[in-house]
């Protein structure tokens, strides 16, 4: 499927408004045990939290988390989001691109070269 200028513009339009706010990686939420022993979250009682971490993957392929404050979860989120968005605009341009420099052939052409 060819992509024509407007298509192409779109994506580029699209991938500059979420770039300043794009944040790589994934977002997990934890519940934990505080250090006061007579707690509730030590006995059967629920645990604190939701606390939220960002994780990806560093360089040198070492995966690294870091505690996300509470009044930064909605960017945090809206972060996350916004990088998988540019990935998915990335990855429709470079398959458009793929096209021009390589163009697919039709499925009969390719059963003629087969045989």
């Amino acid at each position: 499927m060819s992509m024509n200028q407007r298509q192409r513009e779109r994506l580029l339009q699209e991938i500059t408004e979420l770039a300043p706010q794009a944040l790589l990686g994934s977002l997990s939420e934890t519940y934990r045990r505080c250090g006061n022993r007579k707690c509730r979250c030590h006995a059967d009682g629920p645990k604190h939290g939701p606390h939220l971490y960002l994780s990806y993957r560093g360089p040198a392929g070492k995966t690294t988390g870091y505690y996300v404050p509470e009044a930064a979860h909605a960017a945090a989120r809206k972060g996350v989001e916004a990088w998988g968005r540019v990935q998915a605009c990335l990855r429709q341009l470079g398959i458009a691109n793929k096209e021009q420099v390589i163009p697919s052939k039709p499925r009969n052409q390719r059963k003629n070269i087969l045989s």
